[in-house]
C-alpha cells in the first residue's frame, strides 16, 4: 500500500470520535455560507423553441414577421429569433453594459475581469485536490468513509485487523486469516446503506465538479481577450471560446450546491499531512484558515454566478434560444475506489502482521544463535526503538554482524584461526593468501561497522544532509527525491561491507573445509603443520568443524534478513 501510506500520518491519528469532535466544532465556528452557488431561477427564462413560440404568437404579428421576410429575405421565423435574441442582449446590456455588446457578440471589460476572480478562486480548490485527492483516491474516500459512515469505518478498521481475528480465532490456520478478513471486509460493505450511499455520491460529485473547475482551462480563454482601447479594456469576441464557455456554464450550474462541511474537512486534513510534524502545529488553527479560504473562493464563485448571465450571453452568441447548461457525471465510482482501498489496506497489514511474525521468530532464532543475548541495533538506524533513524536498507543486516563480532567471532572463533593466522603452513600459496584476506575482514568488521554508524548519525556525512534535506523548504517531491539519494548513498556503503563479509564466509567455509580435508586433491588443502596444531589443542579439529558450521549458519541467516528486509 506504498501510495496510502500518508493515511498513516495526520489523518489515521485522529478517532473517529476525534474527527467529529473537529467536524461539529468546524461548523458551529465556521461561517461557511449553505447559500447556493448557482441558483436556478426565472431569471435566465426557461429554453425557448423558436418555431413552436412562432407558431403560438397572434396572428398579425405573424404577418408582420411574414411581410418583413420578403424584404429581409429571411425566412420569418429567423426574424422572429433575431428580435428576441436582441430582446436578450438589451437585457443583459440592462445588468453590466460592460459585460457582453449582443451587437457585436463581443466580450466585454466586466467579462474578462469577472473570469479572472473565478480563475483564481478556482486555483485553491485545484492546490486542494492536488495536495489530498490526487495522491490516493481510495486513501480519501476512506477518511471521508470515516464521517459519513462511522459503523462502517469501525467495523472494517477493528475486525480486519489480524490480532483481533487471531485473538477470535486463536486455532485458525495463518492460510486462513486473510480470507476471514475479507469476509468481514464484504460484510461490512452490506451495512452501507441508501442513506450512507447518497451522502457519499454527494460527495464524491461535489469533488469531481471542484475538480472539473479547478481543472478548466481558463487561461486559454482568457488569453483570447486582446486590448480594446474603444472600451480602455480587454475584449474577446465570444465566438472564439463559445465551446470553452459552454463546458464552464455546465460546470458551475452541476456546482450549484457548496461542498459539504465532511467533504471540505477531509481535503484539508490531508492538505495538512506534511505539516503535522511541525513545531507548533495546530490542526483547528490551520483548518480555519484553510476554511476561510474556502469561503472566499465560494464567494467569489457565487458573484460570478449572479453577475455574469452565462446562459444568457451564450444564447445571445450561439443564438439558440433553447440552449441551457447540463448537468457534468461523476462521482459514480466512488466505491470501486473505497472498496480498493480497504482491500490493499488489508493486504497491507496482513503483510506486515506476517512479516513481523517472521521477524519474531528470526529474533528469537537470533536470541539462540548469541547464546540468549539480542541483537544490538545501531543506534542511529531505522528500528523499533528508533523509528526516526535512517531506513538503510542492510543496516539491520550490520547490526547482526556486529553482534556476531562481538558475541561470537571474537570470544571463540579467533581462538581458532588466530593461530592458523599467525603459525598456520599453508601447501599453497593462494591458500594462505585467500584465508589472511579473509580473517582481515573479520578483524576490521568492528571498525567498519562503527564507521558507518558514525556517518547515519546527526554529525555524520549521511546524517547531517538527512537532516538538512528534511529542514529544506522546498517542493515535497524534490525534497523526498534528495532524501532517497542521501538513503541511496548510505545504501552503497552497507552493500561494500556486506559483500566484503559474504564473500569472507564463504571463503573461510572453503579454506577450513580444505584444512579438514573435505576436498582432496581440491584447491583448498590441510596444513602442513596439521598435527602441531593438534598436539597443542585437542580441540583443534573440533572447533574448526564447529567454526565451519558456525559461518554457514550465519550465510543462511544473513540470507533470512535479506529476504526480510526485501520483503520476500
Amino acid at each position: 500500500m506504498a501510495r496510502s501510506v500518508n493515511l498513516d500520518k495526520l489523518a489515521a491519528s485522529l478517532s473517529i470520535e476525534e474527527r467529529h469532535n473537529l467536524l461539529e466544532k468546524l461548523s458551529g465556528q465556521s461561517s461557511l455560507s449553505n447559500e447556493l452557488l448557482y441558483v436556478v431561477d426565472g431569471k435566465i427564462g426557461p429554453p425557448v423553441d423558436i418555431k413552436t413560440e412562432y407558431i403560438k404568437l397572434p396572428w398579425y404579428y405573424r404577418l408582420w414577421y411574414f411581410i418583413m421576410s420578403f424584404f429581409k429575405s429571411k425566412p420569418a421565423t429567423k426574424i422572429f429569433e433575431d428580435t428576441r435574441v436582441s430582446t436578450l442582449g438589451t437585457k443583459i446590456d440592462e445588468k453590466n453594459s460592460s459585460l457582453y455588446n449582443y451587437r457585436t457578440a463581443t466580450l466585454l471589460p466586466v467579462f474578462h475581469t469577472q473570469l479572472e476572480k473565478l480563475k483564481e478562486a478556482a486555483q485553491f480548490f485545484y492546490s486542494a485536490l492536488d495536495s489530498s485527492v490526487n495522491r490516493d483516491r481510495g486513501a480519501f474516500f476512506a477518511f471521508l468513509g470515516s464521517l459519513e459512515m462511522p459503523d462502517v469505518h469501525r467495523r472494517l478498521q477493528k475486525e480486519t485487523d489480524p490480532l483481533f481475528i487471531v485473538e477470535k480465532h486463536p486455532d485458525v490456520a495463518e492460510t486462513e486469516l486473510r480470507q476471514i478478513a475479507h469476509k468481514t471486509m464484504e460484510d461490512a460493505f452490506l451495512m452501507i446503506t441508501d442513506e450512507y450511499r447518497n451522502a457519499m455520491y454527494f460527495d464524491a460529485r461535489s469533488l469531481n465538479c471542484l475538480k472539473g473547475l479547478s481543472s478548466f482551462l481558463f487561461d486559454r480563454v482568457l488569453m483570447a481577450f486582446n486590448y480594446n482601447s474603444a472600451v480602455k479594456g480587454n475584449t474577446c469576441s465570444a465566438g472564439i471560446v463559445r465551446e470553452l464557455l459552454i463546458t464552464l456554464n455546465n460546470i458551475l450550474l452541476s456546482l450549484r450546491v457548496a461542498p459539504p462541511m465532511t467533504l471540505l474537512e477531509s481535503l484539508f486534513v490531508f492538505i495538512l499531512q506534511d505539516k503535522a510534524g511541525e513545531q507548533g502545529f495546530d490542526i483547528n488553527k490551520e483548518i480555519h484558515l484553510l476554511l476561510a479560504k474556502a469561503e472566499e473562493s465560494l464567494a467569489v464563485i457565487r458573484e460570478f454566478n449572479n453577475q455574469v448571465p452565462l446562459t444568457l450571453i451564450l444564447r445571445c452568441s450561439t443564438r439558440n434560444m433553447s440552449l441551457v447548461p447540463q448537468e457534468i457525471s461523476g462521482g459514480e465510482d466512488w466505491f470501486v475506489f473505497y472498496r480498493e482501498y480497504w482491500k490493499r489496506r488489508i493486504d497491507s497489514l496482513f503483510t506486515d502482521y506476517l512479516k513481523d511474525r517472521r521477524k519474531l521468530e528470526l529474533m528469537n532464532s537470533f536470541r539462540h544463535f548469541f547464546r540468549g543475548k539480542d541483537i544490538e541495533m545501531l543506534e542511529h538506524a531505522q528500528s523499533d526503538l528508533n523509528p526516526d533513524g535512517l531506513l538503510v536498507k542492510g543496516a539491520f543486516a550490520l547490526s547482526f554482524l556486529h553482534t556476531f563480532y562481538s558475541v561470537i567471532f571474537m570470544p571463540e572463533l579467533n581462538a581458532i584461526l588466530r593461530p592458523i593466522f599467525v603459525d598456520g603452513e599453508f601447501q599453497k600459496k593462494e591458500n594462505r593468501v585467500d584465508f589472511v584476506d579473509a580473517y582481515n575482514v573479520f578483524m576490521k568488521l568492528d571498525s567498519e561497522v562503527k564507521k558507518f554508524e558514525m556517518e547515519i548519525s546527526p554529525e555524520g556525512e549521511y546524517g547531517k544532509r538527512y537532516a538538512q534535506a528534511r529542514q529544506e523548504m522546498v517542493a515535497l517531491p524534490v525534497k523526498r527525491r534528495r532524501i532517497q539519494i542521501i538513503i541511496e548513498d548510505a545504501e552503497e556503503n552497507t552493500g561494500k561491507i556486506l559483500e566484503g563479509i559474504l564473500n569472507a564466509l564463504h571463503c573461510m567455509i572453503n579454506v577450513l573445509g580444505g584444512f579438514l580435508g573435505n576436498e582432496p586433491g581440491g584447491k583448498y588443502l590441510p596444513l602442513l603443520n596439521h598435527a602441531k596444531f593438534e598436539e597443542k589443542d585437542a580441540h583443534f579439529v573440533s572447533g574448526m568443524e564447529e567454526a565451519v558450521l558456525i559461518f554457514n549458519k550465519v550465510l543462511e541467516l544473513l540470507g533470512t534478513i535479506e529476504a526480510m528486509e526485501s520483503g520476500r
